[in-house]
């Protein structure tokens, strides 16, 4: 009679001693996972991290990071809420996030679920200045350096800052780089260049803004040349893929020589940048053109161009293999009118 008036006791605490086991946990923690079905009948579990240009990042216990194209998934069901961007900038209050039948469902205030077209889908949990909250702050400083020891003594030190602050409305860029080489004790090379920009973006992909540079290069005797001017711009691609920007402006130039007789002239300047990590792994192929054409001797112009390949090392290292082109069709009587340079840097990226 004592055990059958027991009995039940016995039972509650089995039950609640199973529910604390770390198998039933395991169990809850399977059911709290985020599920992606593709259309090919996979099925993925993890947490959804994010999603962007069309694709949706999930962390998972068997394969890491996985980045899977939105065209290519049947259903996704989130088990925690997560905060949505659509594509005309209205923000979603955070609910779970829904994908049924290539439809983004939204959760309404009557109950129902809306359904939206995945195009409508901007952002999945974007960062804080991509909702008008400050600033994103991202940069890169490198060096390249060598050194030859026996019948020639070498050595060469390339250095290169780039610091961006973007916001939803407006950017600022500053640049600097240069170059110091010395054979047997004498300096071969000495040049510099310098770089601040500010870009405002207007409704859609155009933009405008000023700019301002100066550069020294003591070996083809110029001292100091330097230009300041506005600009428009248009952001044609901003995809992984592929991106690609380019503006064009009016400026004044201002070129001090330490030989030649110094000059100054309206000019009109553009930029031309393009990047795409088609090739993978996180890699990054990068064109950047940039350029000036007096307006007071059309024969007169100078254009740079950089042409890269960037791909990630440990931790936030990032090692790169240049070629860079110089040319200036008004060089000083004696010097070359093109200046080939190839480079390979290592740097810090954040």
């Amino acid at each position: 009679m004592l055990a059958r008036k027991y009995l039940p006791w016995y039972f509650a605490g089995l039950v609640a001693a199973l529910s604390m086991s770390p198998l039933a946990q395991a169990g809850d923690a399977v059911a709290q996972q985020d599920e992606i079905v593709l259309k090919s009948g996979s099925k993925i579990l993890g947490t959804v991290t994010g999603s962007r240009d069309g694709v949706v990042t999930i962390d998972t216990d068997f394969a890491g990071t996985l980045s899977i194209d939105l065209d290519k998934i049947e259903s996704l069901h989130t088990g925690n809420p997560v905060l949505i961007q659509l594509s005309d900038s209205t923000v979603v209050p955070e609910q779970p996030l829904r994908i049924e039948d290539d439809m983004l469902v939204l959760d309404t205030d009557s109950g129902t679920g809306e359904s939206l077209a995945l195009s409508d889908l901007l952002l999945v949990n974007p960062e804080p200045w991509e909702l008008g909250q400050g600033y994103k702050w991202s940069g890169l400083v490198s060096l390249a350096m060598s050194m030859q020891r026996g019948n020639t003594d070498t050595d060469e030190l390339d250095y290169n800052l780039e610091s961006k602050w973007r916001s939803k409305q407006d950017r600022y860029t500053l640049r600097y780089n240069g170059e110091s080489d010395k054979v047997n004790g004498q300096t071969t090379v000495q040049k510099w260049y310098g770089q601040g920009k500010y870009d405002y973006f207007f409704d859609g992909p155009v933009y405008g803004g000023i700019q301002g540079s100066a550069e020294h290069d003591k070996f083809t005797d110029l001292d100091l040349r330097y230009l300041i001017g506005p600009f428009i711009g248009r952001q044609f691609y901003e995809k992984p893929i592929f991106t690609f920007s380019g503006d064009i402006g009016m400026s004044y130039v201002n070129e001090d020589y330490i030989v030649a007789e110094d000059d100054e002239y309206a000019a009109a300047n553009w930029s031309l940048n393009a990047s795409s990590n088609y090739l993978g792994g996180d890699s990054r192929l990068y064109f950047d053109n940039r350029g000036i054409w007096s307006m007071e001797d059309t024969s007169d112009y100078i254009v740079n161009t950089t042409l890269g390949l960037a791909f990630p090392l440990l931790w936030s290292l990032e090692a790169a293999a240049e070629l860079l082109l110089d040319y200036d069709s008004g060089a000083v009587e004696g010097v070359d009118k093109l200046d080939q340079t190839y480079r390979f840097r290592v740097g810090y990226t954040w």
